[in-house]
């Protein structure tokens, strides 16, 4: 059984940012899980543009808001707490944060942990 706290996470690897964001990996490859879990909290004003090559995400918003634009067809959501956005086809897409925003997102497959975004937008190891 796994049991870990955020607290056991910051300033680990697994403890990634960027601008104006910040991923918890709460599950990482190493766990054996086969998925990562990450505690995703988002400034208001982020901005980027995404596309994971590798891995299908999902997120469910537990506080805050996100305007989110699926680049391929044009498609605007809101995403407030209770939502849900899965990128079920690998979808190229735009994050807007309206308001400071906290995510708990799984991903398949696991992610070592200590990736990042890259200048396409998609995950590359920090090593």
């Amino acid at each position: 059984m796994i049991v870990r706290n955020a607290s056991e996470v910051e300033g680990t690897k697994a403890d990634a940012s960027g601008p104006k964001w910040r991923s918890l990996r709460m599950l990482t490859r190493a766990d054996g899980m086969g998925f990562t879990v990450t505690q995703t909290t988002i400034e208001a004003g982020m901005e980027i543009e995404v596309r994971y090559e590798n891995h299908l995400e999902a997120c469910l918003c537990i506080e805050g808001a996100l305007e989110i634009e699926d680049l391929e067809t044009g498609a605007h959501h809101v995403v407030g707490p209770g939502t849900i956005y899965a990128l079920d086809r690998h979808d190229r897409h735009f994050v807007r944060a309206t308001a400071p925003t906290r995510l708990i997102c799984v991903f398949a497959p696991a992610l070592a942990g200590d990736e990042t975004h890259d200048a396409s937008g998609g995950y590359a190891p920090a090593s």
